[in-house]
C-alpha cells in the first residue's frame, strides 16, 4: 500500500469515527459529567454522604442478607457468612485440639516365608488422641495391632510403640493397654503427667453439612489440619477385611498417617477416630471417622481389662438372600453354617442347616443384622430365637456366653 493511499485510507475511517463521536460519544460523555455532578453535589451534603459511605461499609461486614423475595423460583433470605469467620473458626478449633493430637510411630518385623531365617525391621506411622491428662491415648486397633501374614511374608506384634507429642520432638516409649479388633479401636499409654485431653463431643448430635475438622500426622507429617465438612452419618462401610462399620462421613482430607486422629467439630470437640478413607481412579474427599459416641464403652473395657467383653451366639452362618430364598424355597435369615463348641448355641437347640430368622420377635435377614441385635444384650441373658427346621418354624432359647 503506498503512503498516500494509507493517508486516504486513516482519513476515512476518521470520518466514520467522528460520526460515531457525535452520534454516541458526546451523549455518553454528557451523562458521565452529569452523573459526576450529581455524585459530588451528594456527597456535599453530610446527610447523603454518610448514608452512601454507610451502605458502602456494611457490604464488607461479617454478613449480608440477600433478598429473594423478588425471584418466582426461591422465597426467603440468604445469609452470607464472611470467609474471615471462618477462617477465625479453623484457628481456633486447632489451637484448642492440637496439643491434645499426637503422632504414633510403630516398629515391628516382618519375615519371610519364602526364605526362612530373612527378616528385617518396619515401622508404620498413626495418630492418636490424649483421653486423660496421665496418658492414655486412643487410637485405631489397626496402627498398634498391626500383626498380618500371607503365603510371602509374616509381621510380627509391635515391637516397640513410641508417641510423639504437639511441639516436642521426644519419642516417648508407650505401653500397649488393650486392642479391640472388631471395632478397629486400641488405647497405649505414656509415663507423662499434665497433658492436655482432648474434650470429647456428643457424635449422636453431628448434624449432615456442619463444620468439621480432620487433625493427625498424614504421611508422618506431624500436626496437619485439613477442614470440610460433615458429608454423611451411620454411613454403612464395609473395609478389605470384610467388616462392616457405620461411622461418620467427612470430605475434610484423611490420608495414610490421619488414622487415629480426631474429627471435632466447631467448637474444638472430638466427635469421631479417622480410620479410613476410599481411594482410587474418581474418588475424591470420602473420608470416614468411627463415632465417638460409639468408642467411650470400648475406651473404658480396654482400660479397666485390657480387652472388650461382648456377648456371643456361637455361631457361623450365612445370609440365605431373596434370590436364594426364591431359588430354593427357603425362609429369609441366616443359614446355619456350624456352632462353636462350649458357646450357648451348642447348649441349646440349634443345629447346623438351621435358618434362624427372629431373635426376641425382632426379624433378622443377615449375620450383621443378627450381631446387632446381640450386641444390645448383656453376657448371660437368654434370647429367644425363631427357627425354620424341615418345613417347620420352631422357637428354641439360648443363654448368651461370652465371645473368646
Amino acid at each position: 500500500m503506498k503512503e498516500e493511499d494509507f493517508f486516504n485510507n486513516f482519513n476515512s475511517e476518521n470520518v466514520k469515527a467522528n460520526h460515531f463521536n457525535k452520534s454516541f460519544i458526546l451523549p455518553f460523555v454528557s451523562g458521565i459529567l452529569g452523573a459526576s455532578l450529581v455524585i459530588g453535589f451528594t456527597f456535599g451534603i453530610p446527610g447523603i454522604k454518610n448514608k452512601i459511605l454507610s451502605n458502602s461499609s456494611n457490604t464488607t461486614s461479617s454478613q449480608v442478607s440477600v433478598d429473594l423475595n423478588s425471584t418466582s423460583s426461591t422465597q426467603g433470605t440468604v445469609s452470607a457468612v464472611s470467609l474471615s469467620n471462618y477462617s477465625d473458626t479453623a484457628i481456633y478449633t486447632a489451637n484448642k485440639v492440637l496439643p491434645s493430637i499426637v503422632g504414633i510411630n510403630v516398629e515391628y518385623t516382618v519375615t519371610s516365608n519364602l526364605r526362612p531365617g530373612l527378616s528385617q525391621e518396619a515401622s508404620a506411622e498413626g495418630s492418636g488422641i490424649i483421653i486423660s491428662s496421665d496418658g492414655y491415648i486412643l487410637t485405631n486397633n489397626h496402627i498398634i495391632n498391626s500383626t498380618d501374614s500371607s503365603s510371602y511374608y509374616q509381621v510380627s506384634e509391635a515391637a516397640k510403640v513410641y508417641v510423639y507429642l504437639y511441639n516436642d520432638t521426644t519419642p516417648y516409649e508407650a505401653t500397649i493397654i488393650g486392642t479391640d479388633s472388631e471395632t478397629d479401636l486400641a488405647v497405649i499409654k505414656i509415663n507423662k503427667n499434665n497433658l492436655t485431653a482432648a474434650e470429647i463431643g456428643d457424635s449422636d448430635s453431628v448434624k449432615v453439612g456442619e463444620f468439621a475438622i480432620a487433625i493427625g500426622n498424614p504421611l508422618g507429617m506431624q500436626s496437619s489440619v485439613t477442614s470440610g465438612i460433615v458429608s454423611a452419618v451411620n454411613r454403612e462401610v464395609t473395609d478389605s477385611d470384610g467388616k462392616k462399620y457405620v461411622l461418620i462421613q467427612t470430605d475434610a482430607a484423611i490420608n495414610s498417617g490421619n488414622s487415629g486422629g480426631a474429627l471435632v467439630n466447631a467448637e474444638g470437640k472430638v466427635i469421631g477416630i479417622n480410620t479410613l478413607k476410599l481411594s482410587g481412579t474418581g474418588i475424591e474427599g470420602m473420608g470416614f471417622a468411627i463415632p465417638i459416641n460409639d468408642t467411650l464403652d470400648v475406651y473404658k473395657q480396654l482400660v479397666t481389662n485390657g480387652k472388650v467383653s461382648r456377648p456371643y451366639l456361637g455361631i457361623s452362618g450365612i445370609d440365605v438372600t431373596e434370590s436364594l430364598s426364591k431359588q430354593y424355597d427357603l425362609p429369609v435369615g441366616i443359614y446355619v453354617k456350624s456352632i462353636e463348641d462350649s458357646s450357648g448355641a451348642s447348649l441349646a437347640d440349634i443345629q447346623s442347616q438351621d435358618i434362624i430368622t427372629e431373635i426376641d420377635g425382632i426379624e433378622v435377614k443377615t449375620m450383621e443384622e443378627l450381631k446387632t441385635e446381640i450386641r444390645k444384650k448383656n453376657i448371660g441373658d437368654t434370647v429367644e430365637l425363631k427357627i425354620y427346621r424341615d418345613d417347620q418354624t420352631i422357637t428354641t432359647k439360648v443363654t448368651l456366653g461370652e465371645e473368646p
